[in-house]
């Protein structure tokens, strides 16, 4: 009886198994893509995109939606091929460079230097931006005068970095040049770790330098230790057809400024550092700021403009003092003429509440004169350039624009009309001649670095550019 159960089982077990191989034998295998990756990419209609979460590559703008330079033009061109971007943000350029390797991306895009090294490896899309590589350590650290008083110092930079051949070569000249690094941490998170002092030196582009430095003013670039470093997209090794199509958009995309236009509005106001200033602002945003930040909001809610903006205009125009006077005779929180304040039906200049509240109707003239046609962020800044020259003189610059050949509702191009207004040879045969045209501009780019640091002050997150987005699933 044991005998006959055991064979029955035995009999069952085989059959099983004999069903386990029919199944395997039955199921095809799916073989490997191997059309070209480009024709991939558009049978799938999906380009992906590796890069890391920072502000010269992809964030989450103020309005919760994708920014960034990287984000703005790997999302032209996933538009070109006519297919759907996929963005795979990683914690570190180690990370993106690793995904590329294993095949899990199309193009890594986080402003990545070209090098020699890396050239071995992947295949490169035309440079976009040229930068330098500097050290930033501490503002009162040693002197550095040349690569021979880089010895000594504790430096840590981001692993895989372009950074380390940088210092290799200064290392073959001077041996007791060390460094260390961090394959955790973007090279904004080695800045904040300089700032707190808890390392003494790192290294990083000037655009990086550029945007970061003014939310730690304490830091400073010591020394530049390479000029014209090239950015551009990584691409997998032997993809020449996808090679061939992002170098064919950039010249498209170069063929009518739109490049220039987007270094603009992401590095255009970052340009010049003022530490005094930045310090005596952020100081004040403790001091100053809380006592009007409820007329402030109130305000610009009323005029559906952010309060932010609004704020900052008013610390360029008055330091957020309620009895500041101009030599012009204009005065108040948001500096107003006699005729502008009268005709809002402002009673009194020095009254903050008055001012702000007239200040943001006058501001929203601006904007409704520049009209809603204009895309933003270009609304903004032109409004402001003509809440700051005057109406009259704005529209003499919009004209003279036209006659350039420049786009009058783009602020890359207002920005370089604008000045004119104060050389004759321009200003002669214009309605309103003459205008301290460099003003507007520098008016621009105040608020615009005010704002900015504004919001980041009053954020959780921290620094703009620094929110947190989701890991990959890969």
């Amino acid at each position: 009886m044991v005998s006959r159960n055991i064979c029955r089982w035995r009999r069952l077990f085989l059959l099983f198994l004999s069903l386990l191989f029919i199944a395997a034998c039955g199921e095809k295998s799916t073989p490997p893509d191997t059309r070209p990756l480009l024709e991939q990419i558009r049978g799938n209609g999906k380009l992906v995109i590796l890069t890391t979460n920072e502000p010269t590559a992809y964030y989450f703008d103020r309005d919760d939606k994708p920014a960034g330079p990287e984000y703005e033009m790997t999302r032209a061109f996933a538009e070109s091929l006519g297919v759907e971007p996929d963005y795979r943000v990683f914690d570190s350029l180690p990370e993106v460079i690793d995904a590329l390797r294993r095949g899990e991306g199309h193009i890594a895009a986080a402003g990545i230097t070209i090098t020699e090294e890396r050239q071995k490896e992947f295949d490169f899309g035309p440079s976009y931006q040229t930068v330098s590589e500097e050290l930033i350590c501490y503002r009162n650290s040693k002197r550095v005068g040349d690569t021979g008083d880089i010895a000594g110092l504790d430096i840590v930079i981001p692993a895989q970095s372009s950074y380390i051949r940088t210092l290799k070569k200064l290392q073959a000249k001077h041996p007791n040049i060390e460094w260390r690094t961090d394959d955790r941490l973007l090279t904004p998170q080695l800045m904040k770790k300089v700032w707190k002092k808890q390392i003494q030196c790192t290294v990083a582009d000037s655009t990086i330098v550029a945007i970061n430095r003014r939310y730690y003013p304490e830091l400073s670039v010591k020394y530049t230790l390479a000029n014209d470093s090239h950015l551009a997209w990584m691409l997998p090794k032997n993809s020449p057809q996808l090679k061939r199509a992002v170098t064919q958009w950039f010249e498209e995309f170069n063929k009518f400024s739109a490049l220039d236009h987007l270094l603009e509005k992401y590095y255009g106001f970052v340009e010049v550092f003022d530490y005094v200033d930045i310090k005596r602002f952020l100081r004040r945003i403790d001091e100053r700021y809380p006592k009007y930040r409820a007329m402030f909001e109130t305000a610009a809610k009323e005029q559906g403009i952010s309060p932010t903006l609004l704020a900052a205009v008013s610390y360029q125009e008055s330091h957020w003092d309620p009895r500041a006077k101009s030599p012009t005779g204009v005065r108040g929180m948001m500096m107003l003429t006699q005729p502008v304040a009268r005709s809002l039906g402002v009673t009194s200049r020095l009254d903050a509440e008055q001012n702000i509240f007239a200040g943001a109707v006058y501001l929203r003239r601006m904007l409704d004169m520049v009209g809603e046609e204009v895309p933003e962020p270009d609304r903004t800044w032109l409004a402001l350039a003509a809440y700051n020259v005057g109406r009259g003189h704005f529209r003499d610059a919009q004209g003279l624009a036209r006659r350039l050949g420049k786009n009058p509702q783009r602020w890359a191009d207002m920005k370089e009309v604008l000045p004119l207004l104060s050389q004759k040879a321009y200003y002669k045969d214009l309605r309103y001649g003459y205008a301290r045209g460099n003003e507007p501009v520098r008016y621009v780019t105040r608020i615009r670095d005010y704002r900015d640091l504004l919001e980041a002050r009053l954020s959780n997150e921290g620094i703009p550019g620094q929110k947190r987005v989701e890991k990959p699933s890969v």
